[in-house]
């Protein structure tokens, strides 16, 4: 949140100088043409530029189509029949513009920006030049981090390195292979220069070790991939670690609201409490409409829904009795915030008006709680109404007028937001529990399965306070436990498509896939370029196969 405020004092300080000089325009007229970037920033202001990198961070991580729909534990809210093309890929072709794309770029061009002024424009005395290498440092680990972000979705792309001076109509994009190496090549070069344990919201030396791990882990399954990548992103993996516990605190207290800032947190998006700095949407996700039931008002501590998405039936299933992940990632309960009255039912503050059992209840038990809410079983969380019983009840199906019901997302609530936007809590980008998992990944595909079990038993056994609850390993078992522990956190979609995994999983577990998926591995584990770009560059820029 502290770069929150350097960007509002940084926009304070350029509108009072604004107004200064509006109060001369009456004496003299300023020749804005000759007022060059040498004028007004020098080595004391050059964070400024830093600083403007980090505001376009938020932007990227508010993009959540091409992350978490058509995977295995989320899907859409509608019918099981219903045509969404981002997620059961029928019909999906390229758009004319893209956030993914746009928002990356956005952070890239701003990079290239700094990366210029610091290297050519700025003059720095010798006591400043530590100042200069670690703003280089910022600047190509957040593109090194933008690009990742764009290669993983759409295979290789356009490869800008300059400072942005001119509208081109000449884009090419580069190979994939060649994007991994300008990612690999930044992030090593950032590495040295980032600090340690820099200011909440900055890119640190571990934060950079962790992307890189996941580049050289993503790079491993790839054909031109060197046999030594498992093996490097194992070893930088444990780097990012550190010394670090993930055991020191429970998943709970990592994302309680007023422990945003913790040492679990390798990097996040930052909001504010202030009216410009919020918006944040994260709480909106993964929810339904619940303002609708009797007795939650439009200002219940939920939110609104913001995002199409729901978790599957498969990842509610995941979860163990013993791990205490559940009640900290999702509500089986909603509960009342004003009074209101159904049929027969007075319902007060503080009653529950739906409940979602973890285990299916039997016939009595559901009969007597329906008396006082609804309530709908592990198999009832899809789109449509379940039968009524026959026996009369207070909450009968019919009279809830929303037609999807489940167990909403509780690990993004926030406490300072308005309807399904302005959120000030921060998003988390990069946790230590991840960490863990890219390493056991990284070990797995190494072929050191006891380096891969001590990583993922140390997530596991944070949840559930066993210790070796995994004493073999696997693919799948590593891509169950990221479920239980990055639900919305993680990009899931590239998880799958990195792992091979994609389709296998989404025709097992993704309901609307497996109701009329139309998924094709030779288009669909790359993403459209933006026909805004083809458009902008039509005699260079070339789109993936068969969009």
């Amino acid at each position: 949140m502290k770069l929150l405020k350097n960007i509002k004092n940084i926009t304070v300080l350029v509108v009072f100088a604004m107004l200064l000089n509006a109060c001369d325009n009456y004496i003299e007229e300023d020749i804005f043409s000759g007022v060059t970037s040498e004028n007004f920033i020098d080595e004391t202001t050059a964070d400024q530029l830093i600083v403007g990198i980090y505001s376009q961070i938020p932007g990227v991580y508010r993009n959540y189509d091409y992350k978490y729909y058509g995977t295995d534990i989320f899907t859409t809210r509608n019918d099981v029949t219903s045509i969404s093309a981002a997620n059961d890929y029928v019909g999906f072709e390229a758009p004319n513009t893209s956030g993914v794309w746009s928002s990356n770029y956005d952070v890239i061009a701003k990079a290239n920006t700094a990366i210029n002024r610091y290297e050519n424009q700025i003059g720095w005395s010798t006591g400043k030049l530590a100042d200069k290498a670690y703003g280089i440092a910022q600047a190509k680990g957040l593109r090194a981090l933008a690009y990742f972000n764009l290669v993983q979705q759409f295979g290789g792309v356009v490869l800008e390195l300059d400072e942005p001076v001119s509208i081109r109509s000449d884009y090419t994009r580069s190979t994939e292979e060649q994007t991994y190496t300008q990612i690999i090549a930044d992030l090593e070069a950032a590495i040295p220069d980032l600090q340690d344990a820099p200011p909440a919201g900055r890119f640190s030396k571990r934060a950079a070790q962790h992307v890189l791990a996941e580049v050289y882990l993503t790079r491993a399954y790839k054909s031109f991939g060197s046999s030594t990548d498992f093996t490097t992103a194992a070893n930088l993996a444990e780097q990012a670690i550190g010394t670090y516990d993930i055991r020191s605190q429970t998943f709970d207290k990592v994302f309680a609201y007023n422990n945003q800032v913790n040492p679990e947190v390798l990097f996040a998006a930052q909001y504010g409490t202030a009216t410009v700095d919020k918006n944040n949407n994260k709480h909106a996700a993964f929810m339904y409409q619940v303002f609708n039931l009797p007795g939650v008002s439009r200002s219940n501590p939920y939110g609104h829904v913001g995002f199409g998405a729901m978790p599957t039936p498969y990842f509610y299933s995941l979860f163990a009795a013993n791990d205490t992940r559940e009640a900290s990632t999702i509500h089986r309960a909603i509960i009342a915030d004003e009074a209101a009255v159904l049929g027969a039912d007075n319902i007060a503050v503080g009653d529950t008006v739906v409940y979602f059992p973890k285990l299916a209840l039997g016939a009595a038990e559901l009969a007597d709680r329906l008396n006082r809410y609804w309530v709908y079983q592990p198999d009832q969380y899809l789109y449509g109404r379940p039968a009524e019983l026959t026996v009369n009840v207070n909450y009968k199906y019919a009279l809830n007028t929303e037609l999807t019901n489940f167990p909403i997302f509780k690990k993004f609530d926030d406490e300072n937001f308005s309807a399904d936007t302005a959120g000030a809590r921060d998003t988390f980008i990069f946790r230590v529990a991840e960490t863990h998992l890219i390493a056991a990944e990284a070990f797995l595909g190494a072929t050191n399965s006891a380096k891969a079990l001590f990583h993922i038993n140390r997530v596991r056994e944070r949840a559930t306070g066993v210790a070796n609850h995994y004493t073999s390993i696997t693919i799948d078992d590593i891509l169950v436990e990221r479920a239980l522990e990055l639900a919305g956190e993680d990009n899931r979609w590239a998880v799958l498509k990195r792992t091979g995994k994609l389709e296998e999983r989404i025709k097992l577990y993704n309901p609307h896939v497996v109701n009329h998926g139309a998924f094709d591995a030779s288009k669909h584990l790359l993403r459209p370029i933006p026909d805004q770009e083809i458009t902008l560059s039509p005699n260079t820029m070339t789109q993936n196969p068969k969009y």
